[in-house]
């Protein structure tokens, strides 16, 4: 399985999203600064993930997910406490 998750900082009001096949391993490299994007913005909390079948799927809705749209419906429909 592929999974398209969400991870958040409150405090710096900062939403993350991104996909991966093995979800622990990845929030733990974002809590841990391995990612560049994320490393300011630590600890993060897992607030919503997706799994879907195949990579491409994963990537295909992570795109949409960062798109201007997606991001209105990911906070409206799926993050409803989202500020």
């Amino acid at each position: 399985m592929w999974y398209v998750y969400c991870i958040e900082n409150r405090s710096h009001n900062y939403l993350y999203i991104g996909s991966t096949n093995n979800l622990s391993r990845r929030l733990q490299q974002h809590n841990e600064g391995k990612s560049l994007s994320t490393k300011p913005y630590r600890p993060f909390e897992l607030t919503a993930y997706v799994a879907v079948s195949t990579r491409r799927k994963a990537r295909n809705l992570e795109r949409y997910l960062k798109t201007g749209s997606g991001k209105t419906i990911l906070k409206k429909r799926i993050l409803q406490d989202w500020s």
